[in-house]
């Protein structure tokens, strides 16, 4: 006994706390050992977390002004004893310690204020625990493969004391932990974590907040992953071959929820795409209809889910296609005038070729008329439809089985000479 109040005396030289909790000076203390000192069996306490309840018997010595609360924190200072509080008036009989360490002990001790700055000896020391820390939930999961969300559950809370949630994450690639929300009210019970990437990772922990600001320790920690992109379709192959269209043919994803087909279109394998139509799940093939020949396009085609996540096209590879290139041009070898008509003769230069067009054109003075004779199906044409003194001009072009028709050749021009008229003696 006379080594704990000395301790407690003692305390008077430190930087001590009062009621407020504000960091004071004090005089080393005045003690008079003749003056009522509190009854420490009278002393009972109230633990809770982080805080102890103190009750006492007052003390009814006329001298009485007040109190002084001691108190040593017997994790850290053992018996070293601090001034805590000052209560000014003899006829109050409780005190609330608050700003505790939860789970720890701490040892009290109580003097009565005299007049003239003494005080009593203090009392006899009593020890009192704070309650272990409040648990969080004691369940928590979270709903995965969701479309850049993740879904957290977590049972309520068996305390009524709960106001809300506080919602914390991280992920694989940082150590620190962010706080995300707070939800109120316990038993609300889920949170939607949203605008997130795709096939995304995270972990989640929870605390629980009692109606007077009490945190409790950390839930278990649970990880949560966001739906990943839709695969992408299985080889794709286009024609070089179609007269004015490209096919394009796949092997559908292997993805299950696979709602529809993207198709994208460019001029250039690393060109700007644009989406040119859609394809249902089913389909495998699209007809790309276009009004020119030889011309070349890249396609990719990316995969859209029930969700509408679409995968990546940045990393497909495109496919070249074409439509069918004009036939080859032919080669005149032969242009000459035989008798009243004109002859031309060439040589077919595509397999492709199945009839060829020729034009015809007259220049006569100012004037000039063209003029198509389609269809021709030989290596050889004969005009008898001429007039002497008039220059003619042809061209030649294949015509393939699709009616597509190679350039024209360079004209030939070919002219009957006139007849001179001779007289007659």
């Amino acid at each position: 006994m006379k080594k704990l109040t000395t301790s407690i005396l003692l305390a008077g030289s430190l930087i001590i706390f009062n009621g407020c909790q504000q960091d004071i000076k004090v005089k080393a203390p005045s003690i008079d050992i003749n003056m009522q000192t509190v009854d420490y069996k009278s002393v009972k306490f109230i633990s809770d977390y982080k805080s102890i309840a103190l009750e006492w018997q007052s003390v009814k010595s006329p001298n009485a002004q007040g109190y002084y609360i001691y108190r040593a924190n017997m994790q850290e200072d053992g018996i070293k004893f601090k001034r805590v509080a000052t209560l000014e008036n003899k006829y109050i009989t409780h005190y609330l310690d608050k700003g505790l360490e939860s789970n720890s002990k701490y040892s009290y001790g109580i003097s009565v204020i005299g007049k003239n700055g003494v005080e009593s000896t203090a009392s006899r020391s009593v020890v009192a625990k704070t309650l272990p820390n409040l648990q969080s939930v004691s369940f928590l999961t979270t709903v995965n493969k969701l479309p850049k969300q993740i879904k957290i559950l977590w049972r309520p809370h068996e305390s009524s004391a709960i106001s809300s949630y506080l919602i914390e994450r991280t992920s694989p690639v940082t150590s620190k932990w962010e706080k995300i929300a707070e939800v109120k009210d316990r038993y609300s019970v889920e949170y939607i974590d949203k605008n997130l990437g795709d096939n995304d990772v995270y972990m989640y922990r929870i605390k629980a907040v009692t109606f007077d600001g009490i945190i409790s320790d950390f839930s278990t920690m649970v990880q949560g992953t966001t739906k990943p992109l839709p695969n992408h379709i299985g080889k794709l192959e286009s024609t070089t071959n179609l007269p004015r269209k490209i096919q394009l043919s796949w092997t559908q994803s292997p993805t299950k929820d696979i709602f529809l087909y993207n198709i994208y279109r460019s001029s250039s394998a690393d060109g700007s795409y644009t989406k040119i139509a859609k394809a249902r799940a089913g389909d495998n093939r699209f007809d790309d209809t276009i009004n020119e020949d030889d011309k070349i396009y890249f396609y990719k085609i990316t995969t859209v889910d029930k969700d509408n996540l679409e995968s990546d096209i940045k990393e497909i590879s495109p496919v070249m296609g074409s439509t069918l290139s004009k036939p080859r041009v032919p080669k005149i070898t032969l242009a000459q005038i035989q008798g009243n008509k004109i002859i031309l003769n060439w040589e077919a230069s595509d397999d492709r070729a199945v009839s060829y067009n020729i034009y015809k054109s007259v220049k006569e003075n100012w004037n000039s008329e063209s003029k198509l004779i389609p269809n021709v199906t030989g290596l050889r044409f004969e005009d008898p439809d001429v007039v002497r003194g008039i220059e003619y001009r042809y061209s030649i072009q294949s015509v393939d089985k699709h009616g597509i028709v190679s350039p024209k050749t360079f004209e030939v021009s070919q002219m009957l000479p006139t007849i001179k008229n001779i007289p007659i003696k």
